[in-house]
This record gives C-alpha cells, structure tokens and sequence, in this order.
C-alpha cells in the first residue's frame, strides 16, 4: 500500500508527508524506490543493464561507474559483468534485481524479501551495505522477510503479519515483553500458534488474531 499498489480499504497513510491515496502526483516519486523486477534488460548485459539503470534514475554521470562496480563487486558479479543477463542463473537474476535496486541511493527502499535464496555470505554482505547505507544518507528500509533471525539483527521495528493481518509491532525487546518470551522467534511463534495450518484456509483468522493478542496480554 505504502508503494500503491494497493489501495488501503480504511484509514490513512502517509509517505514523506503526503497521503498516497489522495496525492496522486506522489505516486510516481514512490514507484521509483521499489526494486525493478527480474524480467527487464535480460536482453543486456550485466554491466549495461546497471548503467541504463543509472540513468533512468539519475545517478550522477561521475558516480555511475564507481556505484556500478561497487555493487556489482559486493554482490559476486563483476568478473562476468559482460555477459548477457539472460544466460545466468535466477538467483545471479536475483542479485542483479538488489544491485539495481540501490544503484541511486533512494531514500526510502521498500525491499520484499530481498535474500530469499542468497547463501549466508551474500546476505550479510548485502545487509553490511543497507545499513552503511541508511546511517550515511539516511536511508528508511520497509523489507519483508521469512528469516526471523534477520529482522531481529537488522530491524529497528518490526510488523508481525498473520494471514494479512497486523497483530503486532514494535521493537524485538517489546515484543518478546509482550509475548514474555526471549527472542523474536518465541515472540512469533506465541503470537502466531506453532501448528502448521491451511494457508489457504481464512475462515477464522479473526479469531486467531484475537486469541492471539488475548493469550500474550494475560500472561
């Protein structure tokens, strides 16, 4: 919703100080900062895919060498920087997808589940960098992430989401104070149930959620 895509069926929503349902003009800005994705400039190679990047989004022309193969270096693909993006792998795709997505240094970066399928290297490395990112330039990250370990590590604040559903926020000591467990991963997993169920199954997530946010409350 933040990137409209969708819209919100009740309340509000404000990015930067706009409303992102009302101020439309608003609704370009935001697009630019979600992460391209990994079915453009297969026809290109590496190299050219991240300069024609560079300049749809206004690199600076003496930055745009330097942050392409900085990028492309942190993320294991700069020795094969020649060769025709259709010709690797999805996940060399997918690391190409993130180098795009901070070759202009937004200041607001929504990222869904940008390691899912990276090895515990590329992921540290690619978080080393996002957040060197946001304490230089000020950088806000909205990311969804299935590795609870992750959000605990990187996150300042932290949404649980249920079938669609919000059940709680805040900072992992909050929410384990809440669920009076001692990780985010407990905290999860008290909030959440930890029986395997129907994900396609919606009839009683009201109650869950309810039953949910009842039992970590009274204990």
């Amino acid at each position: 919703m933040l990137t409209t895509m969708l819209r919100p069926t009740s309340g509000t929503l404000s990015l930067n100080g706009h409303d992102v349902t009302s101020q439309q003009k608003i609704c370009a800005e935001v697009l630019r900062h979600r992460v391209p994705g990994s079915g453009a400039g297969r026809g290109a190679h590496r190299y050219e895919n991240m300069m024609i990047h560079a300049v749809l989004y206004d690199v600076p022309k003496k930055d745009r060498a330097s942050r392409i193969q900085a990028l492309l270096e942190l993320l294991d693909l700069w020795a094969r920087r020649d060769n025709y993006v259709k010709t690797y792998s999805g996940g060399m795709r997918r690391r190409l997808e993130i180098a795009r997505g901070l070759m202009h240094h937004p200041k607001i970066l929504f990222l869904d589940e940008p390691t899912l399928g990276l090895d515990t290297q590329t992921r540290n490395l690619l978080w080393d960098y996002v957040q060197r990112l946001r304490d230089t330039e000020g950088m806000t990250i909205f990311f969804t992430t299935h590795y609870l370990d992750e959000a605990e590590a990187v996150a300042d604040r932290i949404a649980i989401i249920d079938h669609g559903h919000i059940i709680a926020t805040g900072t992992t000591k909050q929410l384990a104070e809440l669920t009076n467990t001692e990780t985010l991963e407990e905290a999860y997993l008290q909030l959440t149930g930890s029986e395997v169920r129907d994900e396609t199954s919606l009839k009683n997530d009201g109650l869950n959620v309810r039953s949910a946010l009842q039992r970590s409350k009274l204990r």
